[in-house]
């Protein structure tokens, strides 16, 4: 089957199966932030945004983004936000073999861009659906509270 989608700010046009994953379809349209990790929707690992909003793309269908906007870490290389967090989860150690590293930056991205000044509570429920074995959970959450704080800063 046939779908139309805007993938990472450009229109695209794709053959897919009818039960094709979203995941698999960005895997094969060369989209390699976005990771196989449980292929059951609890690890976050293949987090992207699709009109704004966060989702789980192994338990999503292709065939869904008919119509959509989907971005992955590939879509906002230029994006001050995203430049931000991923320059600040190197910084203070939130980064270790990196696997779940883009499902986390984009959802703390789609977060701050809902509330761009969340509590620490608030960073820890959105980051919950993202599993890291690696680093844990405090400096991710320290990340993300710090690019906050030089997101508002230079917007100050």
């Amino acid at each position: 089957m046939r779908i139309r989608l805007t993938l990472n700010g450009e229109g695209r046009e794709a053959e897919i199966e009818p039960a094709e994953s979203l995941l698999a379809f960005l895997r094969r349209s060369g989209c390699k932030s976005v990771k196989y990790g449980c292929g059951t929707g609890d690890c976050g690992a293949c987090t992207v945004v699709v009109d704004g909003r966060v989702v789980i793309a192994c338990v999503m269908l292709a065939a869904k983004a008919e119509g959509r906007d989907v971005r992955t870490m590939e879509g906002w290389r230029h994006d001050r936000p995203l430049q931000v967090l991923t320059e600040v989860f190197v910084e203070q150690a939130a980064v270790q073999c990196g696997y779940c590293i883009p499902g986390m930056i984009l959802t703390a991205r789609a977060l701050l861009a809902e509330r761009p000044d969340p509590s620490e509570e608030t960073i820890r429920h959105a980051l919950a659906g993202n599993l890291c074995r690696c680093t844990g959970y405090v400096k991710p959450v320290q990340a993300v509270l710090e690019a906050m704080r030089r997101l508002r800063a230079s917007t100050a």
